[in-house]
């Protein structure tokens, strides 16, 4: 609990020491003191980080889920505009003074300019001239003004555009990604074989019902044999979400669906979950497996996070007694259980979790918690493939990591 509460106290202390920085640059720097300008700004420095804190914990405390859409938009998208703005004032540090050295150059040249051509007069030698050095001009509190201004509307023109773009690849839904695998068990009979995978729709607040429609078509135009969701479908509970979900009922595949838990149905009511997307006829497969009449075996496993409750990855029920002169193909919602996988003999893994950093710079973060955080890579004779998923959790936004559902084409190396 004491190490909680010191992270906590240090989250806080950067989360403001982050806003009082914004409001200084964005607000007290490029205003008039005491002008309406100023107090609008101040206001909402203040209100957007409760939002966010309300976005956060809202579903958590059992708010109302009207009160979690309310608060979400604004709440979450601050976040992100709060992470591009800061990063571009902070590049806007290097800018500040070349500006200001640029400015008072061109006023000096100005004033030079400006100055009257002297006449020579004749002096009486008695009388000695008082010649005065002239003094370089002051920097005038316009030009200051003006560089923040600069600086500041430029940083936040950069953070609305790169928040807004972000926002719109969201929202007009995942592309579809091909990739192919060799395989070495894999039969000729199942040679280009097509499985559909989709990860991380995380419907909630902001993502909801449309947005699932949008992932069914996009899934049903590739006509895949199958389909693999692979965790963290939902943000919230079936109470409030499951109308959200009712399109995936309309997913077609010749060999059908299949469904694997992520950490976020846990914290939302994993096994009510798990009943409702049977309803909506899909497999859900905990720690288990199935034959694939294509020639391959097709298994699950829980996700870690259920392992508080009793519920964690079994890959012993799940891969343990199977024949391994077959290929199997794994679906697992985090790349990290690729280390089992690769000692029960799985050929291929296939998960999400990553959202690949779904915020830039944040890929880099999860380079360091993720084995693999996008893409095909290999470990030993196991091949692990990782989604960038096809929603976003928190912020409705993705900056160089676009949101995908990936058709995974099987190659028999017999083909």
């Amino acid at each position: 609990m004491l190490v909680f509460l010191l992270v906590l106290v240090v989250v806080l202390a950067v989360l403001g020491g982050v806003h009082w920085y914004v409001w200084r640059r964005l607000v007290r720097d490029v205003t008039v003191a005491g002008g309406t300008a100023r107090r609008v700004g101040t206001v909402a420095v203040v209100v957007l980080p409760l939002l966010s804190l309300a976005a956060l914990t809202s579903a958590r405390a059992g708010a109302p889920f009207w009160f979690q859409q309310v608060v979400a938009w604004p709440g979450f998208l601050w976040l992100a505009l709060l992470l591009y703005v800061t990063l571009a004032l902070v590049v806007g540090e290097a800018v500040r003074p070349v500006l200001r050295r640029w400015l008072d150059r061109r006023a000096t040249a100005e004033v030079h300019q400006a100055a009257p051509v002297p006449v020579p007069v004749s002096v009486p030698e008695t009388a000695a001239p008082a010649v005065e050095a002239p003094e370089p001009p002051a920097a005038a509190p316009s030009r200051r003004l003006f560089v923040s201004r600069v600086v500041g509307g430029s940083a936040a023109a950069v953070a609305l555009g790169t928040v807004g773009y972000g926002t719109y690849g969201v929202l007009r839904g995942p592309r579809i990604k091909r990739v192919t695998v060799p395989l070495a068990k894999v039969p000729r009979a199942a040679h280009g074989y097509r499985i559909a995978v989709v990860s991380d729709i995380h419907l909630g607040p902001i993502l909801g019902r449309a947005h699932s429609q949008r992932i069914v078509d996009a899934i049903n135009s590739t006509q895949p044999d199958l389909i693999a969701i692979v965790g963290d479908l939902v943000d919230g509970t079936v109470e409030n979400l499951g109308s959200a979900a009712e399109p995936l009922a309309r997913l077609r595949a010749r060999h059908g669906s299949f469904f694997v838990t992520g950490n976020h149905e846990y914290f939302s009511g994993a096994d009510a979950w798990v009943d409702h997307v049977r309803e909506l006829g899909l497999r859900p497969l905990r720690n288990e497996r199935v034959e694939i009449a294509a020639g391959f075996d097709l298994a699950g496993v829980d996700d870690i996070a259920g392992e508080s409750e009793g519920q964690g990855p079994d890959f012993g029920r799940a891969l343990g007694d199977r024949d391994r002169a077959r290929a199997a193909v794994l679906l697992a919602h985090q790349p990290v259980v690729i280390h089992d996988a690769v000692r029960h003999g799985v050929d291929l893994q296939l998960s999400g979790h990553t959202h690949g950093g779904q915020l830039w710079p944040g890929n880099y973060l999860a380079e360091f918690a993720n084995p693999t955080v996008a893409g095909l890579e290999r470990y030993g004779d196991t091949q692990l493939y990782v989604s960038r998923g096809a929603g976003a959790w928190g912020p409705p936004v993705r900056v160089g990591a676009p949101s995908d559902i990936t058709l995974v084409e099987l190659a028999s190396k017999q083909a």
